[in-house]
């Protein structure tokens, strides 16, 4: 596959949010997202329940978010398999694999097959991985150049509605028909999205035979990350950022309680992050040429920031404003992340790439959540929360900076300049 594609990309015309949705593929990708992600939202919440009632242990349902995170870590070997196969029958393939691995779970039906759901779990977690970094590979050599950064942010427009509606539809389901019948609810969304894939008009030359093997095509990935003056900043800055954010996620219901309510509350407060989520996903794209990727990401780390400190305010206004605040703050920088992954990386690495920065993006999530277990026990909100604003506004001040580029080092495509309308580079 050529790393991208010639479309015409034009400076007017219609609101470039209005230009994905009438583009036929980057509307189908968008379906798909819609479709597989209400599916996966409903699992999410539901396979933690579902252990409890089995086992009635707190920690072997926590399992189940390990189980789907752990692959993570093996980003830069997963990615490596999106590089090695055409992307559309890949994308396909995991799909119907996912599906088909879902349906054994309703064999789950007491705590002695507890194995199964979390075996199911680690691999639905890995083909996510080896999924979304196809799924990253193929939008930037179908989508145009310049409207990259609209469709992450559409994306994550639709991720997050997701998260607002297919969580309580799950739970009602599992009230209803227990874990099994959550798990045929997902098992479907692949497969509709398994013929919206097969729907796309996407033309794929065979990749080259690797010249290395496996582990060394591992390592060329994240070597070129590493190596690559705009990408690494904004890469280190995405984990830093999601470290505090896991850190100042477990401190939700420390918040709730300060404020009097019932742990129940949890539910309004992440319904305030989402609806921030989506708006920002709206606005990404302008925001991106208009402030360049280092500032896009400065500014909404920035605003995470004074929106973390808030939340030690005891006050229903300010812990809702700033739900809506650490919402909207929160993806911009990984919105910056990945779209400067798919400008700046060849065609032909892009799978394997876009899996690293997943990895060292992600990965420290789940760290801070750990950290922030016990640092909510031993450390007073007040104190906690300003401490986690602080390192946030620390990075947004880092990040914003502009880079000293390395002679030796320049953009690996040609065919991402950057424009008036793009003053910082991504």
């Amino acid at each position: 596959m050529t790393p991208r594609t010639t479309k015409t990309t034009r400076t007017r015309g219609p609101w470039p949010v209005t230009r994905v949705l009438r583009d036929r593929d980057a509307s189908l990708y968008l379906a798909g997202v819609v479709v597989s992600g209400f599916g996966t939202s409903a699992l999410w919440l539901v396979s933690g329940v579902w252990v409890k009632d089995l086992t009635g242990s707190d920690g072997l349902a926590a399992l189940c978010v390990l189980a789907l995170w752990a692959p993570t870590l093996a980003g830069p070997a997963l990615g490596t398999v999106a590089d090695r196969v055409r992307r559309r029958p890949l994308l396909i393939a995991t799909s119907l694999l996912t599906a088909g691995l879902l349906l054994t779970l309703f064999a789950v039906d007491s705590p002695d097959m507890l194995w199964l759901l979390l075996a199911v779990l680690f691999a639905y977690g890995a083909a996510g991985v080896v999924h979304d970094a196809a799924e990253a590979a193929l939008v930037a050599a179908t989508v145009e150049p310049r409207l990259l950064g609209d469709f992450n942010g559409l994306r994550t427009t639709a991720n997050e509605g997701m998260k607002l509606m297919a969580p309580p539809a799950g739970a009602a389901l599992y009230t209803a028909y227990g874990g099994p019948g959550v798990a045929l609810l997902d098992a479907a969304t692949f497969v509709l999205a398994t013929g919206v894939y097969a729907a796309l008009r996407v033309r794929e030359a065979p990749p080259p035979r690797p010249a290395v093997n496996g582990w060394r095509q591992a390592a060329e990935g994240a070597r070129l990350l590493w190596g690559h003056p705009r990408l690494r900043p904004l890469v280190l800055a995405g984990g830093a950022t999601m470290l505090c954010a896991g850190v100042s996620g477990a401190t939700v219901y420390a918040v709730v309680d300060r404020l009097g309510h019932s742990p129940t509350y949890a539910g309004v407060l992440y319904a305030a992050q989402g609806a921030g989520s989506v708006t920002v996903g709206l606005l990404a794209g302008p925001a991106l040429r208009r402030l360049g990727g280092r500032r896009f990401a400065a500014a909404g780390i920035a605003l995470l920031a004074v929106a973390v400190a808030a939340r030690a305010v005891p006050y229903d206004a300010v812990a809702l404003v700033s739900g809506a605040a650490i919402g909207a703050g929160l993806p911009a920088v990984l919105i910056a992340a990945l779209t400067a992954v798919q400008h700046e990386t060849p065609g032909p690495l892009l799978g394997r790439v876009t899996a690293t920065a997943t990895s060292l993006v992600f990965a420290p999530n789940v760290l801070g959540l750990a950290a922030g277990a016990a640092l909510v026990e031993l450390t007073p909100l007040p104190l906690l929360l300003p401490a986690l604003g602080l390192a946030l506004l620390t990075t947004a001040t880092l990040i914003a900076r502009r880079p000293r580029e390395n002679p030796g080092l320049t953009p690996t495509t040609p065919d991402a300049p950057t424009t008036p309308d793009d003053p910082a580079p991504l």
